[in-house]
C-alpha cells in the first residue's frame, strides 16, 4: 500500500496550526486582564493554597 505523503504533510500542517490558535487564544485571554483584576486573581489562587503546601514542596517565601 502506499502511502499519500502529501496527504500526511497536510495533516501535520493542520496539526500546527490549530495547536497555535489555541495557543494564541490562551494568551489573549491572559493579556485582556488589567493589572489590579490579574493581581486580585493571584492573591486569591495564593489564599486557596494549604499551608502545608510550601513545606512539602520546599518552596516557602524565601526561594522568591
Amino acid at each position: 500500500m502506499r502511502v499519500p505523503w502529501k496527504l500526511v504533510g497536510l495533516a501535520g500542517i493542520a496539526g500546527v496550526a490549530a495547536t497555535g490558535a489555541v495557543v494564541a487564544r490562551r494568551r489573549r485571554e491572559q493579556h485582556d486582564l488589567e493589572p489590579q483584576d490579574l493581581r486580585a486573581r493571584l492573591h486569591q489562587r495564593l489564599a486557596e493554597v494549604p499551608k502545608d503546601a510550601d513545606e512539602v514542596s520546599g518552596a516557602g517565601p524565601e526561594h522568591l
